[in-house]
């Protein structure tokens, strides 16, 4: 352990993650040394329309970017890899990760064409990384994709340890144990602070095995009489594995629709990660060569996003697939919070189609399982580390909260619990842990190729536009006296249908004219007073007529 200098104090702090579901980034700062754990990303609330998808804000990294010192990745999840290709792009540090991790990442780096400038290192769970004055080292975790890991920084304050996303799978797919001993062997040593996973802290008990899934899902396969389409995460490979080996078990062909499910499941089988027999996977092409009882279509769009795969079959909408009576659907995930909706129009539209739709919870449907411990686990894993302090990450704030009261609960100081929002720092001196000053953090929004363009401002104007439209004002003025040349002319977007509408825009346009020749009379030539003049004035007798507030856009031009 390096030697520690009085004055040095440790900071930790979230600039995603905490208070929401998604965009995870932790940080981790020992004087001069700073080490980041994940860089995700999440996807778009309601209130951002046009916004594709959103990162943190790493001003405090860019500010002190000589300090970086490398991002060590849990596992390959978009919430926690999904932001890397725009962050390496202002911060060029090297990214630590497992095998199939980093596969998945350079997947990103290639399309962002940053994979030659960016150092990666491979690492395992016996790895150890100096990293300035702190030292990393590893332990396995289980999770719905493999290859996860939890990560233990060694620094001079002393241990903290981020468990990365996690549950306890006695029985796992892949045959990868969490590696408990390690675990047990690292809270012996004594640890300073954990960041734990706190997606299912609401939930009692313990979360089912994977394995589960498997039965279930080699049971509907059999009973299928038609073909079977399956809609997971991409990147849930343990469930891709089981989707494999169930097709296997019921003599039929498996073919893989849907961009990212392709990506993941051409890295996932080169890397070793997917084991899959010989002639198992068709091409698209080839479907029509088997009946119907021999073929699985293997699917994005569990989550009723509008371009995927699955959702543009449920709308006659796919290029290649159409859902046929009799066909058996199955939605083999959980509706992340807010999509609900979504996910019960695509499973309406489904019906419709005349598809056997298998869906719901896993405890009712048994066809998913969660990748995150539940409440039982989430104490074992406090009884594993023993920390002397303690702060939730990676959940919304009453999942933290009940994490928190889960720790008070298997004997953890109250006073030692840290529940915070991005950017609350916790700083640890001397052994002895309290608030610091807050640190920038937020959203960044990427909408197309703009990262960060589109702030609150610009959201508001969508918002606007949305609820009511929009009215354009067009007037052209003589140079010399000020007077109307031509116009004004009003143009609606979004407002009112302008054939339904005549009288009012007509209205609209009188009172446009009169407005500008009283301040012509009154000698009021400034283009900035004429035009908030004319907003005000349309503003109001709009909201009269109508009880509504469209965007006006006043232009006014010289001849």
């Amino acid at each position: 352990m390096s030697k520690k200098n009085g004055a040095d104090q440790l900071l930790v702090f979230a600039l995603g993650g905490v208070g929401e579901i998604g965009k995870n980034m932790y940080v981790i700062q020992y004087a001069n040394d700073i080490v980041i754990v994940d860089a995700g990303l999440k996807f778009p609330e309601e209130d951002m329309p046009g916004i594709d998808i959103v990162i943190p804000d790493i001003t405090y990294l860019l500010d002190n970017r000589d300090k970086v010192r490398g991002i060590l990745v849990t596992h390959g999840h978009e919430d926690h890899i999904g932001g890397l290709p725009y962050v390496l792009k202002q911060l060029n540090v090297p990214v630590y990760g497992t095998k199939l991790t980093l596969g998945l990442i350079e997947g990103k780096l290639k399309e962002a064409g940053l994979l030659g400038e960016t150092t990666r290192v491979l690492i395992n769970a016996d790895s150890e990384i100096q990293l300035g004055a702190i030292t990393a080292t590893f332990f396995k975790t289980n999770h719905s994709i493999p290859d996860s890991v939890g990560v233990c920084l060694e620094t001079p304050e002393g241990l903290i340890v981020h468990t990365g996303d996690f549950k306890f799978d006695h029985t796992p797919v892949n045959g990868q144990y969490a590696d408990l001993q390690r675990m047990a062997a690292i809270g012996k040593r004594g640890v300073l602070a954990l960041l734990s996973d706190s997606t299912n802290a609401e939930r009692p008990g313990y979360t089912p095995s994977e394995k589960q899934v498997g039965e279930e899902l080699e049971d509907l396969f059999l009973a299928a009489s038609q073909r079977v389409v399956v809609a997971t995460f991409a990147s849930n490979v343990h469930r891709v594995q089981q989707v494999i080996d169930a097709a296997t078990a019921s003599n039929r062909k498996v073919v893989v629709v849907g961009r990212s499910m392709v990506n993941v499941v051409g890295i996932a089988t080169e890397l070793g990660y997917l084991q899959v027999p010989e002639d198992t996977m068709i091409e698209p092409e080839e479907v029509n060569k088997w009946s119907a009882d021999r073929i699985v279509i293997l699917c994005t769009g569990s989550q009723g996003e509008p371009m995927s795969a699955l959702t543009r079959m449920a709308r006659s909408m796919h290029r290649k697939f159409d859902i046929l009576p009799g066909d058996t659907v199955i939605i083999a995930a959980t509706p992340i919070p807010g999509n609900e909706r979504y996910v019960g129009r695509t499973v309406d539209e489904l019906f419709r189609l005349g598809a056997h739709v298998v869906y719901g919870p896993g405890s009712v449907s048994g066809v998913h399982v969660s990748g995150h411990g539940s409440q039982e686990e989430l104490k074992l894993m406090l009884h594993l580390i023993k920390p002397d302090y303690f702060i939730p990450i990676h959940g919304e704030y009453r999942m933290l909260r009940q994490h928190a009261d889960l720790a008070v609960s298997v004997g953890i100081d109250k006073s030692h619990i840290f529940v915070l929002d991005n950017g609350d720092t916790v700083e640890f001196q001397n052994g002895a842990a309290r608030k610091g000053s807050k640190v920038q953090a937020g959203n960044v929004l990427i909408d197309g190729l703009g990262v960060g363009d589109v702030g609150n401002i610009v959201l508001r104007d969508r918002k606007l536009l949305s609820q009511d439209g929009i009215l354009v004002v067009v007037v052209t003025l003589s140079k010399q006296d000020g007077s109307i040349i031509s116009g004004p002319d009003v143009i609606s977007r979004g407002f009112v249908y302008v054939r339904e509408a005549e009288g009012l825009l007509e209205e609209a346009n009188k009172l446009v004219t009169n407005t500008l020749n009283r301040l012509m009379n009154d000698k009021v030539n400034e283009w900035a007073s004429l035009k908030t003049s004319v907003k005000e004035a349309l503003g109001r007798f709009l909201y009269e007529q109508t009880r509504r507030r469209p965007m006006i856009l006043p232009i006014i031009m010289e001849v």
